[in-house]
């Protein structure tokens, strides 16, 4: 490939001494042709679009500047034209500052560089006969009108060679390269053409002249307005069609015309929307079930025996919780608690547990399934082979390549960035400010929970929790309520920030790993921006899953943060209802602000700048202005879309047990965010440079460890979070002797038996509640479950039989729970090749008719040329002959 790469492009490249030897773009005026994809002779297809302003009219910059941006300009045009491209400029017709510079490929060069850059393209019709699926009457239901957005003709294809161009299916020059091609291989020149050469180190490509601002944009042109069908007779409108039949919101419910998408936008797009759309349907299944679920609970929790128990004014009124916290804190009642506890049965029931295994089976088949989905695509798409080939070299890796060094495979020099010594530095550089700012999220949970230890007290103060108070607020709005819910609300808006900053020191890092290719750099940039939003989003979660009201101590002896906060302790049912309005608040609040920055800002930004033009001028505008005014896609493309939906998934699978309704909401915002990431990409941004992709990259691992994860999480929320295993224990071991003393297992009595008694005489000074007793009774209960033996018992305030019976149960039903879903796991895998064996089939015909066309190909050009031989052979010996017989 450098070799190619050499050959071709380096021969371009050199700044020219003399400023009248430079080539520049041929100048015409809009001839107003609005719709017009071509140069102004109706014959060049435009292939890209540059944009600069005029040197000579800016006032921003000192005339030295002006004049060096103007000459690097000027090489860099001239340099294009030296390649081989064709270029034109058009001044602005709403703003005369404004030049366009429109290129054109002409055969020749993309010839060339489909050579050079692997491209496979066409050879002959594909003639496998494919069977339509049993459930091909139903999908049809759901596809796009088929006499509105034509099926593509599938080809066999093979990488592009000049000395065969006889062998490939070339029926129009004009159309064998279709503009996505095209626009590919024109930014791969325009990223690698020189401008400037300074200390014998060469400057070039389209990037860094768009970082400094010598050009202002650069882009491929949509083919026409989403919002009406071309006026020019040679224009397609494939962008009127993708709106119509794809972002339209009438099109919710259809499914999406994804060879379309990928002929428009190419296959790094095409593979992400066929993914969301994969995890989209997979999720309706997920959804019904977790309603199902959900409905359980809420016909259920009449039924629950505990709750009624709390609710009970004369089992839950008569009990007196101890203080939950020093000094300020005063008893309360249990029967305070009788809504949230209410609410608690809908999620902490049997139904749960069911959803949780479910789910752990479920993301087994979602992941497996897409393998074989992602399978049939890398066929269908051409990207089974070849693509390492076809990806290239980053301009960026390119321009760094000083060193030498001999490779250990072929035994020649190449050149690298940096010797292994140097990698060894920025390895140990970039990992260590990746740490820096993992250990400074964790500061700020650390910093969450002392507001949380700290606030509790103010609004205990405040919120009156006397057992004689009649306040109605009490019973919805208590301190841990409050605290909660103020808690996450801060925690999401330090969420929001940290993700601001982190996202750009993490690309900050990554250019100053010096990645290869685009890929390598992608993957290396998700990978660091995965870790960072999985501590980030995660982290307040696990802690109230699996850390909070688990180390507090007893009244008598509470355990403190830094030596003065006392621990926070959960409410009587456990923490597992504030885990859910955590999650609610975190992913209803990424959910709003995603969308805000998605939607609202570009559409707000267009429409400012469509009203400013409108306000200077009524002129008509040419397609390469409008799309001009759009707003560019940004470098990282489709990696934020990624992470928000992988985000999401983590949310739907690692705390499921805590929400069943996670799959549903996350299943409707996907059928929104389908249909409005569609919208963006065709009304709102301008067209993106069509990119090869043959699969979803690093994203598939994450989402491997996220699915192992999901297993341990909420067989850990089931057993250390919810109240589920010590109801299990309480129904059938202490309820009935020689424990309990009902002689049927149930229920009833769990709550008295389940919440320690403590002495209010054993209080310390230190923690001692200064608001007066009320009553006669000189004992309270424990807030928590911890299952101590009374106060008078020899071992008072120890733990009791019960809890080491609970601990034991919970460490059994995370070992049966874990093991048995991850032999499910392995069985499922095992079963579900990654490869049906139709594809696999396709990919060998494919090979074998591709290989033995272009065999039997050059078999009859040698055979021709041989047969031309043979003869003037025989001619020759024949006149030789002829000449001895005269």
């Amino acid at each position: 490939l450098v070799l190619e790469l050499n050959q071709v492009i380096i021969p371009t490249y050199g700044t020219v001494p003399d400023q009248q030897n430079l080539h520049a773009p041929e100048w015409v005026d809009f001839d107003d042709k609005t719709d017009s994809l071509f140069f102004k002779d109706g014959q060049r297809r435009i292939d890209f679009v540059l944009v600069y302003e005029d040197e000579s009219k800016k006032m921003t910059h000192k005339r030295s500047d002006r004049k060096k941006q103007k000459r690097k300009r000027q090489v860099y045009e001239s340099n294009l034209i030296n390649s081989g491209l064709h270029l034109e400029a058009t001044r602005s017709v709403l703003d005369e500052k404004l030049i366009f510079v429109k290129v054109h490929a002409p055969w020749e060069v993309l010839c060339t560089y489909a050579e050079v850059m692997h491209i496979k393209l066409p050879l002959q019709h594909n003639d496998l006969k494919t069977r339509d699926s049993a459930f091909n009457w139903f999908s049809r239901l759901f596809r796009v009108d088929e006499n509105i957005i034509k099926p593509e003709q599938e080809f066999f294809t093979a990488p592009f060679l000049k000395e065969h161009l006889s062998n490939f299916y070339i029926q129009d020059k004009d159309t064998f390269f279709n503009p996505a091609t095209r626009s590919r291989i024109v930014y791969f020149i325009l990223s690698r053409v020189e401008y400037a050469t300074k200390n014998n180190v060469k400057k070039f490509g389209i990037n860094k002249l768009l970082d400094t601002g010598i050009y202002k944009a650069a882009f491929p042109l949509h083919d026409s307005s989403f919002r009406h069908l071309s006026t020019d007779p040679n224009c397609p409108s494939e962008r009127y069609l993708l709106y119509r039949e794809w972002a339209h919101p009438k099109n919710l419910f259809k499914l999406q015309p994804l060879d379309f998408i990928r002929k428009y936008y190419g296959e790094k797009i095409g593979i992400y929307f066929a993914w969301l759309g994969f995890y989209t349907n997979m999720l309706t299944v997920a959804a019904v079930v977790g309603v199902g679920c959900f409905l359980y609970g809420c016909l259920t929790k009449d039924n629950c025996t505990w709750s009624q128990e709390v609710c009970d004014p004369n089992i839950g009124g008569n009990i007196i919780m101890c203080p939950q916290c020093d000094k300020v804190c005063t008893y309360w009642n249990l029967n305070i608690t009788c809504e949230s506890s209410k609410k608690l049965c809908i999620f902490d029931s049997y139904g749960t547990l069911v959803f949780a295994v479910f789910m752990g089976i479920w993301v087994t088949f979602f992941l497996e399934f897409w393998k074989r989905r992602q399978a049939e695509l890398e066929y269908e798409w051409d990207t089974v082979e070849f693509l390492e080939q076809e990806e290239q070299v980053r301009p960026e890796y390119e321009a760094r390549c000083t060193h030498v060094v001999m490779n250990e495979i072929t035994q020649q020099e190449e050149h690298v960035p940096y010797t292994a010594c140097g990698k060894c530095v920025r390895m140990t550089f970039c990992t260590s400010a990746i740490f820096f700012w993992i250990l400074l999220i964790i500061a700020s949970v650390v910093g969450i929970i002392v507001y949380r230890l700290s606030v509790f007290l103010v609004f205990s103060a405040k919120l009156s929790q006397h057992i004689t108070g009649t306040e109605a607020i009490r019973k919805y709005l208590t301190p841990q309520t409050a605290t909660s819910v103020t808690a996450s609300l801060i925690s999401f808006v330090v969420i929001m920030i940290l993700n601001i900053i982190y996202e750009k020191v993490a690309i900050l890092i990554t250019d100053f790993e010096l990645p290869r290719t685009q890929t390598d750099y992608e993957n290396s940039l998700t990978t660091k921006m995965f870790l960072f939003q999985f501590v980030n989003y995660y982290s307040s979660c696990f802690y109230i899953a699996f850390f909070k009201g688990k180390f507090v101590g007893h009244p008598g002896s509470p355990v403190y943060w830094l030596g003065k906060y006392r621990n926070e302790e959960c409410d009587p049912g456990g923490c597992l209802l504030e885990l859910t309005t955590q999650l609610a608040i975190i992913v209803g609040g990424k959910a709003i602000w995603n969308n805000i920055q998605e939607v609202l800002l570009p559409l707000v930004k267009n429409l400012i700048g469509r009203y400013s033009a409108a306000a200077r001028s009524e002129k008509v505008v040419a397609r390469w202005e409008h799309d001009y005014h759009l707003q560019p896609i940004g470098k990282l493309g489709l990696f934020y879309e990624y992470l928000e939906m992988v985000i999401q998934f983590g949310f739907v699978t690692l705390f499921v047990a805590s929400f069943p309704l996670a799959p549903l909401l996350a299943l409707i915002n996907n059928m929104l965010e389908i249909r409005l990431d569609a919208w963006k990409l065709t009304t709102q941004f301008r067209r993106m440079v069509p990119q090869k992709a043959q699969d979803i990259g690093a994203w598939q691992p994450i989402l491997q460890g996220i699915a192992i994860l999901a297993v341990v999480t909420n067989a850990m929320i089931i057993a250390f979070t919810s109240d589920m295993i010590p109801r299990l224990v309480y129904y059938w071991s202490f309820s009935v002797p020689p424990y309990g003393s009902h002689s049927n297992h149930t229920m009833e009595g769990y709550i008295n038996s389940t919440l320690s008694v403590f002495n209010i005489s054993d209080f310390k000074n230190a923690s001692k509640p200064l608001s007066p007793w009320f009553g006669n009774q000189m004992t309270c209960r424990q807030v928590y479950r911890d299952l101590r033996y009374p106060p008078g018992h020899q071992h008072q305030y120890e733990h009791n039989i019960y809890y080491w019976h609970v601990m034991a149960a919970k460490l059994a039903f995370i070992i049966v729970m874990e093991h048995v879903i991850y032999l499910v796991k392995f069985i499922i895998s095992y079963i579900i090749p990654d490869v049906s064996q139709k594809t696999k089939s396709k990919v060998k015909r494919e090979k074998y008719l591709t290989q033995k066309l272009l065999h039997e190909n050059d078999l009859k050009i040698v055979k021709k040329n041989m047969g031309k031989i043979s003869d003037k052979i025989i001619k020759g010996a024949d006149s030789t002959f002829r000449h001895k017989d005269e």
